[in-house]
């Protein structure tokens, strides 16, 4: 698999996903997105350290790490050797989980077939384990949002985020169109998975609620995921929008 492929199924698994978003004509679909928020577990080969060197080898280069203790996250920034999409791996730490739904989780998860644990594009699959109960995701939503997320999507494309200097547009023009078509936007710096750095403007839209059918045959309507606008303060900065998209105080050592 070569790297073009890879951001080509990430896409198509976004879209298939979310149509109301994959269908928006409001900049050229040629464009690609500032950066791509992905969402991953610490738990085999999910596991960050595991995805890392697939992630290199399609050409990505580790640029900067985070950790978010408050939300149980670690994210590496993945810079990408052209000018496409830079990489935001976040993976929810399950240490950070109580005992009851950690292993809840881990329970859920150990139920993926094999298959589904080897490959290159295990951030293009889907959820690779059956899907939770109804109750069972609302007690991991209720322990963290993020591994309810988990639980029903699997690691996979959470939301990507698009520069509006980019676009050539102001956010607030890009918002009003944005709420013209039926997508409420929100300036809420923690909604969109990750803190925010107060250096860029920032609106996450989730994307439109749609039907799950859980476990047991329940059927909710949920909404997962969406995407994001960024803009920088300072237009004249010559780094990337996603260079400064996390809080400076959240870098950690890159080793």
């Amino acid at each position: 698999m070569q790297r073009e492929e890879f951001v080509q199924q990430l896409w198509l698994d976004y879209v298939h996903q979310h149509p109301d978003l994959g269908g928006l004509r409001l900049w050229p679909v040629e464009l690609p997105p500032e950066y791509l928020a992905l969402l991953t577990l610490n738990h085999g080969p999910w596991a960050m350290e595991a995805l890392l060197p697939p992630l290199v080898r399609f050409g990505y280069r580790p640029v900067q790490r985070y950790a978010m203790a408050d939300r149980g996250l670690l994210a590496t920034l993945l810079a990408a050797p052209d000018d496409g999409a830079w990489l935001v791996l976040a993976e929810l730490q399950l240490g950070t989980l109580s005992r009851r739904p950690r292993e809840t989780l881990q329970q859920l998860v150990s139920q993926a077939s094999p298959a589904d644990c080897r490959g290159q594009n295990l951030l293009c699959r889907g959820r690779p384990w059956p899907m939770p109960t109804w109750s069972t995701y609302q007690t991991l939503a209720a322990a963290h949002p993020l591994a309810g997320w988990l639980a029903a999507m699997g690691p996979r494309l959470h939301h990507p985020g698009f520069d509006c200097s980019r676009i050539g547009q102001d956010i607030t023009h890009l918002d009003g169109a944005l709420a013209q078509s039926g997508l409420a936007g929100n300036a809420d710096r923690h909604h969109g998975v990750l803190p925010i750095s107060p250096l860029l403007n920032y609106r996450f839209y989730p994307s439109l609620s749609r039907r799950l059918v859980f476990a047991e045959g329940d059927e909710h309507r949920l909404s997962f995921g969406g995407l994001a606008l960024v803009q920088k303060h300072v237009s004249a900065n010559q780094e990337r929008a996603a260079e400064l998209l996390l809080p400076h105080h959240t870098r950690c050592e890159l080793t």
